[in-house]
């Protein structure tokens, strides 16, 4: 379920040259966690299932981070994520043509599976 709240965080908060890999995490995450819903939390845009967020994302001048709340415990096959935590992994991205999606996919379910356990 997308947000007006997040729909006005893109357009006004997220350069125009990043945009693209946001919408992309959006679509992404609207496939593999339809039960979530997208919110702001902690000043940036976050998908909640339940009282808990799954992942969030972070913007910055020279990249996107998009981090999942329990990403320690994921399976990482890929070998993309970031983070030296407890709980939180990351994937920085910085070009919309470079974007695993197969592997931001998998984090993403992995993500909606350990909520549902």
């Amino acid at each position: 379920m997308s947000s007006e709240a997040v729909d006005e965080f893109v357009e006004t908060k997220v350069q125009s040259h990043h945009r693209e890999i946001v919408n992309t995490l959006r679509t992404l995450m609207k496939e593999c966690a339809p039960e979530a819903t997208e919110v702001i939390s902690r000043g940036s845009p976050a998908w909640q299932q339940g009282r808990k967020i799954l992942a969030i994302v972070s913007v910055s001048k020279t990249h996107i981070t998009f981090a999942f709340a329990r990403g320690a415990e994921f399976e990482d096959s890929f070998g993309l994520l970031d983070g030296v935590g407890k709980t939180t992994r990351h994937v920085k991205l910085k070009k919309p043509e470079t974007m695993n999606l197969e592997a931001l996919r998998d984090y993403a379910r992995q993500a909606v599976r350990l909520e549902q356990e």
